[in-house]
């Protein structure tokens, strides 16, 4: 049988490998939800990919509830493998760029829709659009929470310095065995367990190997203000930021 916890593992070391504060981000997170709609929340995990939010969101909150969707068969193979047996969580196969693709869900209010590191896959249009469903998806009072590169295009000098440095550190933690994002890829491809889905991950996304995975568009934070209040939310704000990355929080 697949070892499906070292799979969860090495992708969560993989991920920190490109971002050494990611569980602040989590934790920063889930402080919100507990804020704004408590310690029992049905959450949406979206594009959970191995279901990292959904993991972090159950340790904490005995009583919460998460369905976890995306597109990746990779990742949701191993989401579901991890989660077998578990009864508070489901995950759905969906595009997230697809019209109809709330009609996946099971349920059809959320209290909560959490995203990390995911979003930037997506081109300005697309990712204004999906803003739209999820106010009409959340519940009056239910919050959203974005994590993603939300870089300030105003600090040039800044941006160079926090690259030359997370360079240096990335450098020195792949000499001492760290997976970076294609190797991670490679592993998966060459794995019994993940050789079939992963094929069919990179005909959907292409392979790691080729380039920057990412076909999507960054966009600073007060960009993803205004959007989310263009699309219905009542309240947005900054949860939390590096100088590379921010945490957009909106209240329905």
């Amino acid at each position: 049988m697949a070892d499906w916890q070292t799979w969860q593992d090495s992708w969560d070391r993989q991920q920190e490998w490109h971002l050494a504060d990611r569980e602040e981000r989590f934790r920063v997170m889930l402080d919100a939800v507990e804020a704004l709609v408590g310690d029992r929340p049905r959450v949406l995990d979206l594009a959970c990919g191995t279901g990292s939010i959904t993991l972090r969101l159950l340790r904490r909150f005995p009583g919460a509830v998460s369905t976890g969707v995306d597109l990746d068969p990779a990742l949701l193979t191993i989401a579901r493998g991890y989660f077998a047996g578990e009864d508070r969580v489901e995950f759905v196969t969906a595009d997230l760029t697809d019209p109809g693709w709330r009609d996946a869900l099971p349920h059809g209010s959320y209290d909560a829709v959490l995203t990390a590191t995911a979003l930037h896959w997506l081109r300005t249009e697309p990712l204004r659009s999906l803003y739209g469903d999820l106010a009409k998806l959340l519940r009056p009072g239910g919050v959203f929470l974005n994590a993603d590169h939300m870089p300030d295009p105003s600090i040039p000098r800044i941006n160079a310095a926090e690259r030359a440095f997370t360079a240096a550190r990335q450098e020195r933690e792949r000499a001492a065995g760290a997976q970076d994002w294609a190797a991670w890829w490679k592993a998966a491809a060459e794995s019994p367990e993940l050789a079939e889905a992963t094929a069919e991950r990179f005909g959907i996304y292409g392979d790691p190997a080729g380039g920057d995975h990412s076909e999507g568009e960054s966009h600073p934070a007060a960009w993803h203000l205004a959007a989310l209040r263009e699309a219905g939310f009542a309240e947005a704000g900054v949860a939390w930021a590096s100088l590379t990355d921010a945490m957009v929080l909106a209240l329905r």
